[in-house]
């Protein structure tokens, strides 16, 4: 068996030895050894993968598995990896593995929700696997499809208008996305042969130009649905608020990456010309993601809808990075997918053991936590650096390389949207100030926090699993953007051979 198939076999065999059990505590350590050792084989791919290029190959991915699914319409089950798809797996990974820690409370339908949330992490793991565009879309559905049970059930507040908001909205994406890829499909070979789904293929020939201009926007704004682009976002503030705190780590953290890494994959790879075309409107789009995303955040109360409202802002930072198109920027956006994956996802583990103790998120209500749950405290400082972008946290290798990248396109267009999204830096540094200020400092507003308990061991576990992830990459970043850059060369190429700068 292929590495990169046992992404799929573990969290299936995880779900087995979840069914077969039948106490809740060994469903959760079911669970978290199942992770466990998803997490491990992840670091075994990122030391194959860096020994496999050190050791001069070349090739564009590697790993690469292709087994005949349906054979008449041309559909294989077809995996392999760059060092982008790595990275996303090891960001998968981590976040899930945390996610369970951070869930070890749960009491309600235990097993149910564990199988929920693993389903949806195989949809995940998947999706960044596949080179098949119909296995992509598969996945795709997988990974969407278990987040109206994981909300509407174990959610809170007005969970069922805030799971049935979320699925119809990414469903109409999916109907974008499959017209989009049966688009791509259809017009996979201009010079006669058989269609092809394979990206690698498709990536070999030119499709018609008539076809990327109608294909083009379905694909980018069907992935764009999920990556939060204005003004198709609404969804993501209400699914976050309403999610249990696993959800929205993996929702934040990790399905909104499938939005920026299809349009990145698929969209601008595939059609490169029509992007070319095309970017303006979205870059307008996009930067008003950047911007409103942080505005919105200021003028909430609600932790989750604040850290929501920065997702979209963070998120939307990716497309605009993508749409950019060179190298820099590009490498950016990786890392930028990385960074806000695991800081966002840390904030969510965050707030939730901060509702658990206070059983609120109003930022109101609380007050001085600082000196009552120290540890859980100093996370959320260092969560909140992070994300407006303190150097040696990873926050600040990430958009400085999208800025850099960004302003160093020659077009004056792209460089006045550049500083336009650059002012998100300081409105970030305004609420995340603000919000540690109401929230940790200053004096206890309700003596019944007097007493509270700090963090508990497995809260702990998934707290420094996420943190130190974000310091090692903003401390030692060479390691991933060398990674990256070198599997984005390939991509890079496509682009300047077949768009006119």
């Amino acid at each position: 068996m292929d590495i990169l198939t046992l992404f799929i076999v573990i969290p299936v065999l995880t779900i087995t030895g979840i069914l077969l059990v039948k106490d809740i505590r060994q469903v959760k350590v079911t669970a978290a050894i199942g992770m466990g050792i998803q997490l491990l084989t992840s670091a075994l791919l990122i030391i194959l993968f860096v020994s496999a290029r050190h050791s001069g190959n070349t090739d564009e991915m590697l790993f690469i598995r292709d087994v005949v699914w349906f054979k008449s319409l041309n559909i294989h089950y077809a995996v392999g990896a760059d060092g982008i798809s790595v990275a996303m797996i090891a960001l998968t990974s981590i976040v899930v593995f945390a996610g369970v820690f951070a869930s070890w409370e749960m009491d309600f339908l235990t097993k149910e929700f564990f199988i929920s949330l693993i389903l949806l992490a195989t949809g995940v793991f998947g999706f960044f696997i596949s080179i098949d565009l119909f296995t992509m879309f598969l996945f795709y559905e997988l990974a969407v499809i278990p987040m109206y049970l994981l909300i509407g059930i174990w959610g809170s507040g007005p969970k069922e208008y805030s799971a049935m908001k979320l699925t119809l909205m990414l469903m109409g994406a999916s109907a974008l996305l499959l017209v989009g890829i049966l688009g791509i499909y259809f017009n996979s070979a201009p010079d006669g042969g058989s269609l092809t789904f394979n990206i690698l293929k498709i990536s070999k020939i030119t499709i018609p130009m008539s076809a990327q201009y109608v294909f083009f926007p379905l694909t980018f704004v069907g992935f764009g649905v999920l990556g939060a682009l204005f003004p198709f976002h609404t969804w993501s503030p209400d699914g976050h608020s309403s999610a249990p705190t696993a959800v929205s780590m993996l929702h934040a953290g990790v399905l909104m990456k499938l939005g920026g890494y299809g349009a990145f994959r698929v969209a601008i790879f595939l059609m490169p010309e029509a992007a070319h075309q095309l970017s303006w409107i979205f870059i307008i789009l996009t930067s008003i993601s950047v911007v409103y995303g942080a505005f919105g955040a200021i003028f909430q109360k609600d932790l989750k809808y604040i850290n929501a409202y920065s997702s979209v802002s963070h998120c939307g930072l990716v497309l605009f990075a993508i749409l950019m198109m060179n190298q820099t920027a590009l490498n950016g956006a990786i890392i930028q997918m990385i960074s806000h994956g695991l800081m966002t996802a840390l904030f969510f583990a965050l707030i939730g053991m901060l509702y658990g103790r206070t059983h609120t998120r109003m930022i109101d209500e609380m007050g001085g936590l600082m000196k009552v749950i120290p540890f859980l405290s100093v996370c959320y400082v260092i969560a909140g650096l992070a994300s407006l972008g303190l150097p040696g946290l990873s926050g600040f290798v990430a958009e400085m390389t999208i800025f850099v990248g960004a302003f160093q396109h020659p077009d004056l267009f792209h460089r006045l949207t550049t500083i336009v999204a650059v002012t998100s830096i300081v409105i970030t540094a305004v609420y995340i100030l603000r919000v540690i200020a109401i929230l940790l400092l200053g004096p206890i507003n309700n003596h019944h926090y007097d007493h509270l308990t700090d963090a508990k061991w497995y809260e702990r576990v998934s707290a420094v699993t996420l943190l130190s992830f974000v310091a090692l990459i903003g401390l030692a970043p060479f390691w991933l953007s060398s990674m990256i850059g070198v599997s984005l060369q390939p991509i890079l190429n496509k682009i300047l051979a077949f768009a006119q700068f």
